[in-house]
This record gives C-alpha cells, structure tokens and sequence, in this order.
C-alpha cells in the first residue's frame, strides 16, 4: 500500500510532459502534487493499521511520521495564509528551491557515505531491466483487463453518471442558497477520467491527462488538476497484480481496499489542493 501511495518527490514525469505541451512553470505543481500524494500516503498508513491492528501511537512510530508531515503541514499553513496571486508566485520560487535542494542534499548524502553513484545508477537500471523482463507476463495480463475495462465503455458510464450526479447536486445546493456555482466549479469533472484510470493504468492515466490538457488548454483548472491527479497517485492494481504475482501471493487481502483508499484520498485532495493554489 506504501509502494501504491508512496509521496512523490520528484515528479519529473509530469514536468517532462507538461513541459512538452508548453505548459510556462511545470514545477508550480510541484507543492500541490506534494501536499496531495501525503494525504495519499497517509490515508494508505492509516488504513492499513486498522485493517491490520497495528499500533501506530508507538513513540518511534510517532516520531517518524511528525518528521516526515511535519514540514509538509508546515509548509501547507504558510501557503494558505497567502492570497491566491502571492500563493502562486511563492510555491513557483518554493517548489524550484525544494526540487533543487533534494538533488544537492543526494549527492552530498552519497559524497558522506563515499558511494559512487554512478555506479550505483547503472547497477540500479540492470537490476531494473531483469525485473521488467520477469514480469512481463502479468504486465500483459494486467494490460489486456484494462483494455477491456476501457472498450467496454463501462469507464465513460461511471464518468456520465459522476458528473450528472455532481452537477444535479450543485444545482440543488444552489437553489437552496448553500452554494454559489462558479465557472470553474465543475473543473474536476473533467480531471476524474486521470484520477479513475490511474489506478489501473499509469500510461493510460498518462494519455487521458494529455487529451485533458489538448482539450482545455495548458492553463485550465481541469488540466492542472489532472496533472496534480496523475502525480499524486499511483497505478494500484498494476502494483499489486505484478508485484503480486511475480512472488507468488494470490491472496492479497486488504491490499486492494487499502489501496483505493490511498487512492480516493489522493484524488480527492488534489482536487482541494489545485482549487485552493489556483481556482
């Protein structure tokens, strides 16, 4: 569940992708998709220790979380103690210094603990490369489920009914006088199809954010919405079906709930996040 929920340091991926479809600042999601894959991350913890009855209040179990979100609620506070316009320019600046820091904290950590790494990169890619081979089959299987989930026509149904059931609900809230709708109310409609797919398909999720952005143009909600989705979260059932099986375990248990869990927190945080940092 960690592995399908781990925070997301460097989302490079994204950034590649943004930056090819002329997205101007790729790196201002940097502090959004952050703060969404920790709620992610901690949803996924959470889960798990109570499906399983682990006891998290243990102290060096506490004092391992307070490091690891402390800064990121610390971070959070500040951030939206700021108006919308210094926000934006603020986790510009933020996200760049924090990206680069990472990279310079690495190879001074590597320089201290005297390990080449380079040589540490090509043993890393040829371990990655026998892996990859060993579970292609899964792979295969994993790929054909979800090309026929997908041509089914069944991922488009659940959407249609999705939004109907969120634009007739803000349509009553209105009325009522509880809501007011804006034009960018309804963004996160078009982001859902990245974050539903994501977790059977990370180059599926890949291709939907894509569309979202050709769509709706690099600047829109949705398309920052979706990028934020498809970095915060993580292909679940690919994670579990090839990990699974290239081991052997055909009883997962509480892996897969625990799993979607991650999952819905993390696409529903990405969603807050993107409202709050740019809607």
């Amino acid at each position: 569940v960690i592995n399908t929920s781990s925070v997301t340091l460097i989302p490079v991926t994204i950034f590649t992708y943004l930056y090819q479809l002329k997205y101007p600042n790729p790196t201002e999601l940097f502090l959004p998709i952050l703060l969404a894959t920790s709620c992610s991350t901690m949803a996924g913890l959470l889960a798990v220790s109570l499906v399983q009855r682990i006891n998290l209040l243990t102290p060096k179990v506490l004092l391992l979380l307070v490091l690891l979100f402390s800064p990121i609620a610390a971070i959070s506070a500040l951030f939206l103690s700021l108006d919308q316009d210094r926000l934006q320019q603020v986790s510009l600046v933020a996200s760049n210094s924090i990206l680069f820091g990472l990279i310079i904290i690495f190879m001074i950590l590597a320089l201290f603990k005297r390990v080449n790494l380079y040589d540490e990169f090509i043993n890393g890619a040829r371990e990655g490369f026998s892996i990859a081979i060993s579970i292609i089959p899964y792979l295969v299987a994993m790929l054909v489920a979800i090309g026929v989930f997908r041509a089914s026509g069944a991922l488009d149904l659940f959407l249609f009914f999705l939004e109907s059931l969120f634009r007739n609900g803000a349509e009553v809230l209105q009325d009522l006088g509880i809501l007011i709708i804006k034009e960018n109310t309804f963004a996160f409609i078009d982001a859902l199809p990245t974050g539903l797919m994501k977790p059977l398909s990370g180059s599926g999720a890949r291709g939907l954010m894509i569309e979202t952005i050709q769509i709706h143009g690099v600047d829109a909600l949705a398309s920052k919405m979706a990028a934020v989705m498809q970095g915060s979260t993580e292909t679940t059932f690919y994670v579990l079906a090839v990990y699974f099986g290239a081991i052997g375990v055909k009883n997962s248990r509480h892996a897969i709930p625990c799993g979607l869990i991650a999952d819905g927190v993390g696409i529903t945080a990405a969603i807050v996040v993107t409202y709050l940092f740019f809607g």
